[in-house]
């Protein structure tokens, strides 16, 4: 079975992908990882070199090659992959989509201690993160509750997340 987690940043999509990976004994793969390994370069210099455009069209090349593999894994990806093109539409027609829905408030609590990590985030004002946070979940949601499954991830642990979805 092919697994996409699809959520916010902070939902918790690269931490339980690895392990429900590991406790299912298949590949995990994040798309990021695999972007940046077939461009060569990271994906901010992406955006800062070729412009979000550029980005979202590989992404969404991307995306179907690794729909396209042989086998079974857990795929991870970044917040908005599966609001652009047809990424959703590809995502849910060859995999198992499972959105993470967390909170405003559990996302705010993540993210503030992982500030430093999101490059997106880094320029925002602490009392502004909520806000920030509020109008992209706003602008996604349509997309995020097209998926197939969906796991709240508010209040439990990581372990129990993994289970859920196992």
């Amino acid at each position: 079975m092919k697994i996409s987690l699809i959520g916010y940043m902070g939902s918790g999509k690269s931490t339980i992908g690895k392990l429900l990976a590991e406790k299912l004994k298949v590949n995990y793969l994040d798309l990021d990882s695999f972007i940046e390994e077939k461009e060569k370069m990271s994906i901010d210099e992406i955006f800062a070199q070729k412009g979000e455009i550029y980005f979202r069209r590989v992404e969404m090349q991307y995306v179907k090659e690794i729909l396209d593999l042989e086998g079974n894994y857990v795929l991870s990806m970044g917040g908005g992959t599966p609001c652009y093109g047809n990424n959703l539409l590809e995502l849910n027609s060859k995999s198992k989509t499972i959105y993470l829905r967390a909170s405003i408030g559990t996302l705010v609590q993540r993210l503030q201690k992982e500030r430093e990590n999101r490059p997106i985030i880094q320029t925002i004002k602490e009392d502004d993160l909520a806000e920030f946070v509020a109008k992209h979940l706003f602008e996604r949601r349509d997309f995020y509750e097209k998926c197939q499954e969906i796991i709240s991830v508010d209040n439990k642990s990581i372990e129990e997340i993994v289970n859920e979805i196992a």
